[in-house]
């Protein structure tokens, strides 16, 4: 898995602020996609004039940006009828409508899904989609996020948002206990101890304020291919007993430890009230934490009451860091129009289409009043021309070093690796590092009992490929 330095909550569906937590070649099969589920009459020879119907599955929760980006990509395809099936994308149910045949043309869902389809013959490969249309997926997108949907050689998913984490601080905490922003620096453990020593406060042996949330299983990922770890190979295998996986580990559990345990933590930090008036900022329950890049889109209604800047997060060599996530389109096995599919997610994705959400954005914020944060879409020329064009300062200076941050550790991204048991790896990391965060287990037994669960899901869905 390689760093490129180019340019727990789901996000929403098209849109441009994610709520709470979770490509060149189509060599395409045709109907049935060349997978064993859905059978096959060879691949699919694109157009770039596509007519008829285009049913669409997966697009809950549309906010302004998915709006405007979906009316764009209706307007440039006069000639196909679009509907919408607005419902959550469901994996039973997906699998259970290819069976049957029951497929829509296009789904949307998470990005560590594609290649579980991808091997078991459910959604079809689109470089050839691509090369219909002229485009070069790793031109259109930062090339971490193209990694994200490649596999076996081949694209599998036109991807869309790149939301990077960071580390969002409370200057008003750390100041008053003498910290400043360079001590939050998870490249240092040690100076990053004392910080969180200084700043966490605690009534009756449980916490009432975090130093450091690391949002240990949220972010497991993030903590442990940051400290140098590998979570899958080359060909996607699972990876999770690799010894390099365990710094990442050994530092989340220093951190907890020294704030009560994790058992403590993770009560605190239930209560929260996220997404409310009381939120951890504006009460001062945290002095810094983990966060995704939308999360001061909530914050932003509290500026006056709370006081922010940001700082990246580290890798263990001190470069900041940063892992792709998002959503992506497909085009299942045995999709009726796929020459409609290719085009219309292609023009979900193109510069013109991001240019229309950044405009409707920028007028609910100037009806709203709110923060203009930008829009983080998995293209780097789509971010730069809504950074360039609707964000503004604030009038908080920290609050702008904040959006300023984010956009700073977009191009220091790195892909989670597509495998085809990618959920798999991720459920059993985060049940691993639960499991030695509470001291029921050494980093490596945890992590070698998580290889053996995510290589039986890995070995169940390549046998059935």
């Amino acid at each position: 898995m390689r760093t490129t330095r180019r340019g727990a909550r789901r996000a929403p569906l098209l849109g441009g602020l994610a709520l709470a937590t979770a490509a060149a070649t189509l060599a395409a099969c045709g109907p049935g996609g060349g997978g064993a589920a859905g059978g096959g009459d060879g691949p699919t020879d694109f157009t770039t004039a596509p007519t008829g119907a285009l049913a669409a599955w997966g697009f809950d929760n549309a906010d302004d940006v998915g709006e405007a980006r979906l009316a764009y990509a209706a307007e440039q395809l006069g000639d196909v009828e679009i509907t919408m099936d607005q419902t959550s994308f469901d994996a039973q149910k997906f699998t259970t409508r290819v069976a049957g045949g029951q497929v829509p043309d296009v789904v949307q869902m998470d990005r560590r899904f594609v290649a579980t389809y991808a091997a078991q013959g459910l959604i079809q490969p689109l470089d050839a989609c691509y090369d219909a249309h002229g485009v070069q997926a790793d031109e259109r997108f930062y090339d971490f996020v193209v990694d994200d949907v490649r596999w076996d050689d081949q694209l599998w998913a036109v991807p869309q948002f790149y939301q990077p984490p960071a580390i969002l601080l409370n200057t008003r905490v750390l100041e008053a206990a003498g910290i400043t922003d360079e001590q939050i620096d998870t490249s240092q453990p040690d100076v990053l101890l004392q910080a969180v020593a200084a700043t966490y406060t605690e009534e009756g042996g449980t916490p009432s304020r975090l130093g450091f949330d690391p949002v240990a299983t949220g972010q497991a990922s993030l903590w442990v291919l940051g400290m140098g770890g590998q979570l899958i190979d080359e060909e996607g295998r699972p990876t999770l007993d690799d010894p390099s996986n365990v710094a990442g580990v050994e530092m989340l559990k220093q951190i907890t430890d020294a704030q009560g345990g994790y058992a403590a933590v993770k009560s605190f930090t239930d209560s929260f009230d996220t997404f409310g008036d009381a939120n951890q900022y504006v009460t001062d329950q945290v002095a810094a934490q983990v966060n995704a890049q939308w999360y001061p889109n909530v914050l932003s209604p509290y500026v006056g009451q709370v006081q922010l800047r940001a700082v990246p997060f580290r890798d263990a060599e001190g470069q900041p860091f940063s892992v792709a996530g998002g959503t992506a389109f497909v085009v299942p096995a045995g999709a009726k129009n796929p020459d409609a599919a290719c085009a219309w997610m292609l023009e979900l994705t193109e510069l013109d289409a991001w240019e229309a959400a950044g405009e409707a954005r920028a007028a609910t914020r100037e009806e709203d009043g709110g923060i203009n944060t930008g829009l983080f879409t998995g293209s780097p020329e789509a971010d730069q021309l809504v950074r360039d064009r609707w964000v503004v300062e604030s009038g908080d200076p920290g609050f702008d070093q904040v959006i300023a941050t984010y956009y700073d550790v977009l191009e220091y991204g790195q892909t989670f690796g597509a495998s085809p048991a990618g959920q798999e790896i991720g459920n059993a990391l985060n049940n691993a590092v639960t499991e030695a965060l509470l001291g029921e287990a050494t980093a490596e037994e945890a992590l070698a009992d998580a290889q053996q669960s995510a290589q039986r899901a890995y070995e169940n869905v390549t046998a059935t490929g």
